[in-house]
């Protein structure tokens, strides 16, 4: 899970760009948009194949 604490004399928008980077880096918004709906096994599967092809 993510955390980010404000440092002394750190604003608030500052401390909340640092955490949407770091929740960024550690791929929880794309888990969240996956887990909002279901996705068939064979879904899945393909997206995984689709994803392996573009890094080739």
């Amino acid at each position: 899970m993510a955390k980010v604490e404000v440092r002394p004399g750190e604003s608030l928008d500052q401390a909340l760009r640092r955490f949407k980077r770091k929740i960024e880096q550690e791929g929880l918004m794309k888990e969240i948009r996956a887990i909002k709906h279901y996705e068939k096994p064979s879904e899945i599967r393909r997206r995984k194949l689709l994803k392996k092809k573009r890094r080739k």
